[in-house]
């Protein structure tokens, strides 16, 4: 191992994002795990704060800091956008969402790109889990594998990702440098410039944008897209709506 390298150990502005919680003894929960397995930050998706005493009773002493300096936000994309990689839970499969992996095989392909990229692990609800919407934020999901009573508490599911992803560190190594992967607020940008290209040239319609913007984030997913890369789609987008509108404009 050269001395530049070390094996990670703390992920360095990883976090957990709690999606619409319903309980704040599971954030606080969380909170103990997270700061276990050498997580930074605790981000809640929520309308209001969560109640503060109810969530460090649970968090303990060691993890207070993670729920003194709580990050909170009203809405899934602006709480994703720092971060490269996001893995989204899920218990539930349906045709159009990504393959799912255990945590095992999804934290595996994860470790690697968790050396010099911010990674976070992102879980739903307690009793409907994370929405497609949610979902689009994220680069892979994962499913817990259970028998027919598939019920884990939150805190029992987030505790099981953070042990797969510590053990698929294990072996890892990183020299500290920035990362050239587009973060989620670089993605969600140039999906909006697709989707006004796409929408413009009438490919999408109304009627089944969803539909077809899902799967061009599912493809564009497994790229993994730099940021340069990132920015030279939406300047063709740019330029072309700038085209399109100059040009109406001159007939």
């Amino acid at each position: 191992m050269s001395p530049e390298q070390q094996p990670i150990s703390t992920l360095t502005g990883s976090a957990i994002i709690l999606v619409r919680p319903k309980y704040p003894e599971n954030i606080g929960a969380s909170a103990r795990i997270a700061c276990n397995f050498g997580i930074e930050n605790l981000i809640v998706v929520a309308r209001e704060r969560p109640d503060q005493e109810r969530m460090l009773k649970m968090a303990t002493h060691k993890a207070a800091h993670l729920i003194n300096n709580l990050h909170f936000f009203t809405n899934s994309r602006e709480a994703a956008e720092p971060y490269h990689f996001i893995v989204g839970t899920t218990a539930r499969q349906g045709r159009h969402r990504v393959l799912e992996q255990t945590p095992h095989e999804v934290m595996k392909d994860l470790a690697p790109l968790a050396a010099d990229s911010r990674v976070a692990m992102m879980f739903g609800p307690e009793n409907s889990g994370l929405t497609n919407e949610d979902l689009d934020l994220c680069q892979f999901t994962s499913t817990i594998p259970t028998a027919d009573f598939s019920s884990l508490n939150l805190a029992q599911a987030v505790a099981i990702h953070c042990y797969e992803l510590s053990m698929a560190l294990h072996n890892v190594t990183t020299s500290v440098k920035e990362s050239d992967f587009a973060n989620s607020y670089d993605l969600e940008g140039m999906y909006d410039h697709i989707e006004q290209v796409l929408t413009r040239t009438t490919f999408i319609r109304h009627t089944n944008k969803t539909y077809w913007m899902r799967n061009i984030r599912q493809f564009l997913s497994r790229i993994r897209i730099k940021k340069k890369e990132a920015s030279l789609i939406r300047g063709a987008c740019r330029k072309f709506l700038w085209f399109d509108e100059n040009d109406d404009s001159g007939q």
